[in-house]
C-alpha cells in the first residue's frame, strides 16, 4: 500500500472529489485504484468560514509497479510506503510458568498492562479498590444526586479509572512509533466504541459507552486466564533485600490476605493518596512533580461553536467545539486550558471526605447545552519545596477549603467571570446556568487558589477572549476547583520500567507520573505489559539452564 498524507479537500466535498485527488497525485487511472482507506482525518479550522479536511489516505493498487511510483515521487515527502501498524506481541508465557503478575488498579493503564498480558498467555491477578464499573456508576450518580460519598467508590476510584467519568478523549501529545495508540483504539472498538476512534483526529467516546466497554474488556481478560478482584485494596507492597537492592516479593491486601509475586504494576490513579503514602514510608525513589491548580469554567456551547466555526457551526464531521488555549503571565506562571468537555458538564471528583474537586464529563453526542474546560495554573515542586508529598498536601488544602466555600455539604464553590474580574463578591448567576452536581454556592473565589494562581487567571481571561470571542464574557461561570490535572509525584523508573531502587516494582500511568489521559496511560500500560513479560520470559528460562 502506498501512504499519502497531507490530502486537503473542502468541508462539504464529495466522496468522487477524495477519489480523484488520489487519482491525480498518483497519476493513476480509476481501473488501477483498489481501495481508499482513511488512516486519519483532522481539520484546519483556522479559516473559520473556509474549513479544509486534512487526510492521510492508505491507497491499495492493482497493475502498478509501485516501487517504481514511489521512485517517481521520492521529491514529495506527502507519498510514501504505509507501514506496517500491525501490533506485534513480544513474548508468549512459557508452559512451566508458576508465578503471576499483579496489576495494581484497573484504570486505562492497569487495563492495558492486564489485557496484553492476558493475550500473551500471563493470567494477571488485577487488584481494584473499587466496585466494577456498574456499581461503581450507581455510587457516582448517587453521590451526585445525594452528596453521599463513597471514598472507595467515585469519579477517581474503581473499574476504568478517573477516565471513565470524562468526555473519553483519545488523543494524545506522546510520540508513538510502534503504534500502539492504534492498538489501544482497536481494542476500544472491539469493545464497543465508534469506529471512527480509529482515524479521526480527535476521537473521543463518552461516558456511557466507556462503562459498556470496560465491561467487555474485563471479561475478554478473565476468558483469557486472567483474574480481576474488585473492592481489594493493597494495603502493602512486600519487598525484601537481595544484593543490596530491594526486590517486590509480593502485595498484602485489606484484611490481611498475602500474595506472591516478583512482578507488580503499580497503576494506581493520580489520586492514590494512601498508597504514594505507603510506598513513600518505605523508600521507594520518588520525585515532587508538576501540576496545576484552577477553575472549571463554563460557556454556552452554542457561542464556543460559532467563536471557533462561524458559519460552519453545528456541522456534522466538526461536531461541538472545542479549544485550547495557553497564556504567559506578568508574574511568570503559565495559565492554560485542560480537558476541554465540549456539550458536557462539570461533575464532582473527590475521593476523599469533607474536599471538594472539580473535573468534567461528556457524553459521546456531547449535546449538553455548556461546553467546559478547567483553566489552571502551573504549579511547580519548588512551590511545595521539592516533596512529594507536600504536593499532596496541597492539593488535599485547597479540595477542604473548597468545601467549606461551598457550604460544607460538597456543593462547589462558584462565580460568574464578571465578579470574579472585577474581584466582587458572588452574585447569581445569569445566562450560562452552572451545571455542576449536587449544586453550587454562589461565592466569591478570590480565596479558593493562592493569590498568585488569582491574579494569573485574571490576566489570563481577558486574553483568551482575543482568540474566542465572548470568553470573558460576564455571565461565563466559573466553579471551583481543579487541583486533580495530574499527579504531584513521579515514581521514577530505568529503561526497563521497573522503579529505580525497587527491583521488580513496575510504576506506570498517570498516578505514577508517566501519562496524561486514557490513551497515553493506555500506551504506557501496553509498554509496562512487554516489559513485564520479557522480564519474566527471561526469568523463567534462566531459572530452567
Amino acid at each position: 500500500m502506498i501512504r499519502l498524507n497531507q490530502v486537503k479537500l473542502p468541508l462539504d466535498h464529495e466522496q468522487s472529489e477524495l477519489q480523484q485527488s488520489v487519482l491525480t497525485k498518483l497519476n493513476i487511472t480509476e481501473q488501477q485504484l483498489v481501495n481508499i482507506h482513511i488512516f486519519k482525518r483532522g481539520y484546519d479550522a483556522r479559516k473559520k468560514n473556509n474549513i479544509t479536511l486534512i487526510y492521510t489516505l492508505d491507497v491499495t493498487l492493482t497493475d502498478v509497479d509501485e516501487a517504481a511510483l514511489l521512485k517517481s515521487l521520492e521529491a514529495d515527502q506527502n507519498v510514501r510506503v504505509s507501514p506496517d501498524t500491525d501490533y506485534q506481541y513480544v513474548a508468549t508465557a512459557p508452559e512451566n510458568l508458576t508465578e503471576r503478575p499483579i496489576v495494581i488498579g484497573m484504570g486505562p493503564c492497569g487495563l492495558f498492562v492486564a489485557l496484553i498480558l492476558a493475550q500473551m498467555g500471563f493470567k494477571p491477578i488485577v487488584l481494584e479498590r473499587g466496585k466494577s464499573v456498574h456499581e461503581r456508576a450507581k455510587d457516582t450518580f448517587r453521590f451526585w444526586r445525594t452528596s453521599e460519598l463513597n471514598t472507595e467508590s467515585n469519579v477517581q476510584f474503581g473499574e476504568g479509572g478517573a477516565g471513565t467519568f470524562s468526555d473519553g478523549k483519545l488523543y494524545s501529545q506522546v510520540k508513538d512509533p510502534g503504534f500502539k495508540g492504534l492498538k489501544v483504539k482497536q481494542e476500544f472498538v472491539a469493545a464497543g466504541a465508534p469506529a471512527e476512534i480509529i482515524y479521526v483526529s480527535k476521537p473521543h467516546i463518552g461516558t456511557y459507552k466507556l462503562v459498556t466497554m470496560v465491561e467487555k474488556m474485563r471479561r475478554k481478560i478473565i476468558e483469557l486466564g486472567g483474574e480481576i478482584r474488585f473492592e481489594t485494596r493493597v494495603e502493602e507492597i512486600n519487598m525484601e533485600e537481595v544484593d543490596g537492592h530491594k526486590q517486590v516479593t509480593g502485595v498484602t491486601l485489606k484484611g490481611g490476605e498475602v500474595i506472591n509475586s516478583r512482578y507488580v504494576t503499580a497503576a494506581i490513579g493520580h489520586s492514590a493518596r494512601d498508597t504514594f503514602q505507603m510506598l513513600y514510608d518505605k523508600g521507594v525513589h520518588m520525585d515532587a512533580q508538576s501540576f496545576s491548580i484552577g477553575f472549571r469554567i463554563e460557556h454556552k456551547q452554542e457561542m464556543i461553536d460559532q467563536a471557533r466555526f462561524g458559519k460552519n457551526a453545528g456541522h456534522p464531521i466538526l461536531g461541538a467545539a472545542d479549544y485550547k488555549l495557553v497564556h504567559h503571565c506578568e508574574n511568570g506562571r503559565s495559565v492554560y486550558s485542560f480537558c476541554m468537555c465540549p456539550g458536557g458538564v462539570v461533575v464532582a471528583a473527590t475521593s476523599e471526605e469533607h474536599a471538594v474537586v472539580t473535573n468534567g464529563m461528556s457524553q459521546y453526542s456531547r449535546s449538553e447545552r455548556n461546553a467546559n474546560s478547567a483553566i489552571v495554573v502551573g504549579i511547580s515542586p519548588e512551590d511545595f519545596n521539592n516533596d512529594p508529598m507536600q504536593g499532596v498536601a496541597l492539593q488535599r488544602k485547597l479540595e477542604r477549603n473548597a468545601y467549606v466555600m461551598g457550604g460544607s455539604n460538597y456543593d462547589a464553590p462558584a462565580q460568574m467571570v464578571g465578579d470574579f474580574l472585577a474581584a466582587g463578591q458572588g452574585k447569581p448567576y445569569e445566562n450560562v446556568e452552572p451545571s455542576y452536581k449536587p449544586n453550587v454556592k454562589m461565592t466569591d473565589l478570590s480565596d479558593a487558589l493562592p493569590q498568585f494562581a488569582i491574579d494569573a487567571i485574571r490576566e489570563a481571561l481577558p486574553a483568551f477572549a482575543k482568540k474566542i470571542r465572548g470568553f470573558d464574557s460576564k455571565d461565563a461561570m466559573l466553579t471551583g476547583v481543579e487541583t486533580r490535572t495530574s499527579s504531584p509525584i513521579q515514581i521514577k523508573r530505568g529503561a526497563d520500567f521497573q522503579s529505580i531502587n525497587t527491583k521488580g516494582l513496575y510504576p506506570g500511568g498517570e498516578g505514577a507520573g508517566y501519562a496524561g489521559g486514557i490513551l497515553s496511560a493506555g500506551i504506557d500500560g501496553i509498554k509496562i505489559a512487554e516489559a513485564v513479560a520479557l522480564k519474566m520470559l527471561a526469568d523463567y528460562t534462566n531459572h530452567d539452564k
